[in-house]
């Protein structure tokens, strides 16, 4: 199955248009409001975009793309630096929470620990995670552990300082793309192709329970492939709830053929509180999640029918608010303190969208 909506719908990457300076991080966070969501920078790359995420800081962002190179971008001129260490694509990133040190999984398999901000970034330490893939990796609220998914079906995790290994969860039976700390720090949350949705117990290493995401899911027979899988997970701030993202209407997943679908479930006992849908994005899928302080969701929407930026409350059905960004969108990333959105694309471009 395709894991990125293909790129044949854009147009051509044009030569990088001059990016208003993003202002310094405020002393205070701005007030975010959906209904300004504008598009002010906007640079390029060599090749397709593939992933992305702000520094803590707010000055930087660092990209990943096809040809198998990460890049570090100043956020005030659009100015970067190219570096190289996977020898495959890279779909996951996280940063430290100071913004020193940015960690990558490869399809590959391998994780990389990168001092981002030297005038060179070389990695410090790498350790051969997973077999195959890794999907997606995610920080504990402290910074003192990494959690990894992939194709082996395996979550892993890890000490960050030293790289070594601090649990190994077996429960998935298929190719996991998505996971998420609670902010607790003693629970994990991961999600697979087939919708199966686990909370990990961090103290005891073992499954605590399920959460049946399974519209998520499409079997289709006459192409004969498995095909959706949660890509997205998220909790607003109170905690009381869990959104899972992904896709639906899978009537010709390999035709690019599916529609966006959020999930909200209640977190204590898992019952299914609303099915988000998206109506008139016939081709698209939700490939991340992320809660803003005031509780909506905001989700990045990429394939077929172009990139969105889809927001939700917990009172409607479907979406408060969408915006359309300029092409295919694959992975998107928000500074909280400063509404800056980092979105990559699939026509080279990196974009920040702003909320202020």
């Amino acid at each position: 199955m395709p894991d990125q909506p293909a790129a044949t719908t854009q147009t051509p990457a044009t030569p990088a248009t001059p990016a208003t300076p993003a202002p310094a991080t405020p002393a205070q966070p701005v007030v975010l409001d959906i209904k300004k969501t504008k598009v002010t920078g906007d640079w390029t790359y060599d090749r397709p975009l593939l992933a992305t995420r702000i520094s803590p800081t707010g000055l930087v962002a660092v990209t990943s793309s096809e040809d198998f190179q990460l890049q570090r971008w100043d956020l005030a001129t659009g100015g970067r630096i190219v570096f190289k260490g996977h020898e495959s694509w890279v779909h996951a990133l996280q940063f430290s929470p100071d913004g020193n040190e940015l960690v990558s999984g490869g399809c590959e398999g391998t994780l990389m620990w990168w001092p981002i901000l030297d005038a060179e970034p070389k990695p410090k330490r790498t350790v051969q995670a997973h077999q195959g893939w890794i999907r997606a990796i995610d920080r504990s609220p402290d910074g003192a552990l990494i959690a990894s998914v992939g194709n082996d079906a395996v979550v892993r995790v890890w000490y960050n300082a030293t790289g070594e290994k601090v649990a190994e969860l077996a429960g998935h039976e298929r190719h996991i793309y998505s996971v998420l700390f609670h902010a607790d720090g003693k629970h994990l949350l991961t999600g697979d192709l087939t919708g199966k949705l686990h909370l990990w117990d961090l103290d005891t290493r073992k499954l605590e329970r399920s959460f049946d995401a399974k519209p998520l899911h499409t079997y289709e027979g006459g192409q004969r492939v498995d095909f959706g899988g949660i890509r997205g997970l998220a909790m607003p701030t109170s905690g009381a709830q869990l959104c899972a993202g992904g896709l639906h209407k899978a009537t010709n997943p390999l035709g690019a053929v599916h529609e966006p679908l959020m999930l909200r479930f209640n977190y204590a006992d898992g019952k299914l509180l609303k099915t988000h849908i998206c109506d008139g994005i016939p081709g698209g899928v939700i490939w991340r999640l992320q809660a803003l302080p005031d509780g909506t969701i905001m989700a990045v929407s990429g394939g077929s029918s172009g990139g969105w930026l889809l927001f939700f409350n917990d009172q409607q059905d479907k979406e408060i608010h969408r915006f359309q960004l300029p092409a295919l969108a694959r992975d998107m990333d928000i500074h909280l303190a400063s509404g800056r959105i980092a979105t990559v694309h699939a026509d080279h471009h990196l974009r920040i969208t702003s909320l202020v």
